[in-house]
């Protein structure tokens, strides 16, 4: 299988390589880094058409030869320029031309430090991709011949989340890495979004939290005898009165990822991010892989 990498022409974002690079070493999987090139606007001269495209195309060229330089030397990838009218429909094009596994991309240059910002291309995948799209926080870095260590899949309690737990549950077994369950408690408009900082919503917290842990539990039990689900499996709760305090709570070490599952109101098989899933994919300080349902 192939990730497809996302490389902007400016060639100035590092935290995809450094991401792409952690997962195919983890998962054994080839690596193809895209530029896409904007197809030309529509035609005045035959003679502008063309110098556009080579200029678009000297551009996307300069920064796949930035990347060369990124990518870490146990890394064989592929470096490509492709045609499309937009970044989003290249990768899409791309993806399925070369029966990609995921698409790899970066944050926005607008976003905070170190954690995953959404730009436009990726708001685009993250509402038609067919296949997991994996975000690198801004600034995101790894060291020497990094691997995944452990996969986190967030969890809300529904038993209908046991598709998304085997989903993580495969992807930790094939880079052989631990899985862990985390729900994360937000004082909101809803019952079950509360924190731990307000007297009034304490006993619905813990209710809340007891609840969530016995659902994660029972979960991993669920899926306990499948082959994919790692040995060392375990589940927690994330408090806090915003989402980015709820997964501060949380322990992050180097070597996780985030796994979150597509909405059930988007369409099946492909990528369609929640309002819930969306905070918590914008205040992730790790990388996140969004899967499709």
């Amino acid at each position: 299988m192939t990730l497809i990498v996302g490389y902007s022409p400016d060639g100035k974002n590092k935290a995809i390589i450094h991401l792409a690079a952690m997962l195919a070493r983890s998962a054994g999987e080839d690596v193809v880094v895209c530029s896409v090139t904007p197809a030309a606007p529509l035609p005045s001269a035959a003679r502008v058409d063309e110098e556009y495209r080579r200029y678009a195309h000297g551009e996307a060229s300069a920064a796949l030869d930035a990347a060369r330089k990124i990518m870490p030397a146990d890394i064989e990838a592929e470096y490509v320029v492709h045609d499309a009218r937009s970044t989003s429909s290249g990768l899409l094009e791309l993806s399925q031309e070369r029966s990609a596994s995921m698409i790899v991309l970066g944050s926005s240059s607008a976003g905070v430090f170190g954690h995953v910002a959404l730009g436009s291309v990726t708001s685009r995948l993250l509402y038609s991709s067919h296949v997991p799209v994996a975000l690198a926080p801004r600034g995101f870095r790894v060291r020497g011949a990094a691997k995944v260590e452990r996969v986190t899949a967030a969890y809300n309690g529904s038993p209908d989340q046991d598709e998304m737990v085997l989903a993580a549950a495969a992807v930790a077994a094939r880079v052989g890495a631990t899985l862990r369950l985390a729900a994360f408690a937000v004082r909101g408009p809803t019952p079950y979004s509360t924190s731990r900082g307000s007297e009034g919503d304490s006993p619905v917290v813990s209710e809340w939290a007891e609840a969530v842990q016995r659902d994660s539990d029972a979960a991993l039990r669920r899926v306990a005898a499948l082959p994919e689900v790692p040995d060392t499996a375990e589940s927690v709760v994330g408090h806090g009165r915003t989402w980015a305090e709820a997964l501060d709570d949380v322990d992050w070490v180097d070597g996780d990822v985030l796994t979150i599952g597509s909405s059930k109101s988007g369409p099946i098989k492909l990528v369609f991010l929640g309002s819930r899933a969306a905070k918590i994919v914008r205040h992730s300080p790790v990388p996140v892989v969004v899967v499709p349902r």
